[in-house]
């Protein structure tokens, strides 16, 4: 019996985004689920609008991406911006959960995963976000790691981003992204990122100097095979949040976490949550301003690309 592919499902670009598409100018693919679930409301709204000032800012196009009443969106208006930050029912879309949203006819926030799965269909290069998701802390025993690894073994961009979130195993993530083969480099460092700080305590082989660099590294890297780009930007270590009220809020955090029973994917946004009331608000401070910068560096890289032969 031969199985046949379904049609393939539609997506809509903005005419901005579909203007810069056609005319080969850079274009940065961004998130959703930072504003729906990673920031607080009301900040999440004008949060949306400073990272993709940082992405002009950097000399590309925007293009927030979303799922709406089953459709993805590559580039979203004010109003669906709003829609997007306004309501608290919104789901979380990974790639697993891409096709039922579009088959039901659902609307949700993307994900890593999924936003990048996004960003390659519709011929976008270059996506900035916080955090990657990674392997979970006792992973060996509970199997948690984010989709957010493999799927970046399978999409060519390049994705920028400040590390993985502190809350996790970072040196297993390391090594899960090798055995997968995504290309990790360091901005201007080789100590990987850890989100909130500026040095997780791991190491990364390689690093890159410039926008240019980056885009040299990731041409070449499609030329040779599928997959991902992870461009690791730190924070100055004069803007990181406080490393000691880091460490001591991540592990109360952790502990705080078990004895309350939260599992999968509720441990982040439970952690997440006790780390802003704990660091007095600091914490959101800090995550914003790591994602700005990681737009504003993306929308060079992406600027640099546009400019290499094809």
């Amino acid at each position: 019996m031969q199985n046949a592919a379904g049609p393939p499902v539609a997506t809509t670009l903005s005419p901005e985004v579909a203007d810069a598409l056609a005319a080969g100018r850079p274009v940065v693919a961004l998130e959703s689920t930072l504003l729906a679930h990673g920031l607080p409301r009301p900040e999440n709204r004008a949060a949306a609008d400073q990272v993709e000032d940082a992405v002009r800012a950097g000399g590309a196009v925007p293009a927030t991406i979303a799922v709406l009443d089953g459709v993805p969106h590559v580039g979203l208006t004010a109003a669906e911006v709003d829609r997007v930050c306004a309501d608290p029912e919104l789901a979380k879309l990974g790639v697993r959960d891409l096709p039922i949203a579009a088959a039901l006819g659902r609307s949700g926030a993307t994900t890593v995963s999924s936003t990048a799965l996004l960003a390659e269909r519709a011929g976008i290069g270059v996506f900035a976000t916080g955090g990657l998701g990674g392997v979970h802390r006792h992973a060996s025993d509970t199997f948690d790691e984010s989709a957010d690894l493999t799927a970046l073994s399978r999409t060519s961009l390049v994705v920028v981003c400040a590390g993985v979130k502190s809350i996790l195993d970072v040196p297993a993530t390391l090594e899960r992204l090798e055995s997968l083969s995504v290309t990790v480099v360091g901005y201007r460092t080789c100590a990987f990122p850890g989100f909130y700080v500026a040095d997780s305590g791991s190491s990364v082989d390689w690093s890159v100097q410039t926008p240019a660099e980056a885009a040299r590294v990731f041409a070449a890297r499609r030329g040779l095979a599928p997959g991902a780009v992870v461009v690791a930007n730190p924070l100055p270590v004069d803007q990181q949040l406080d490393a000691d009220l880091h460490d001591r809020v991540i592990a109360d955090a952790l502990a705080a976490a078990d004895a309350a029973g939260a599992r999968g994917k509720d441990v982040t946004p439970f952690i997440l949550g006790h780390l802003h009331e704990a660091s007095a608000g600091a914490s959101l401070e800090v995550n914003v301003r790591l994602v700005l910068r990681n737009a504003e560096l993306a929308g060079q890289i992406a600027a640099e690309l546009a400019a290499l032969p094809r």
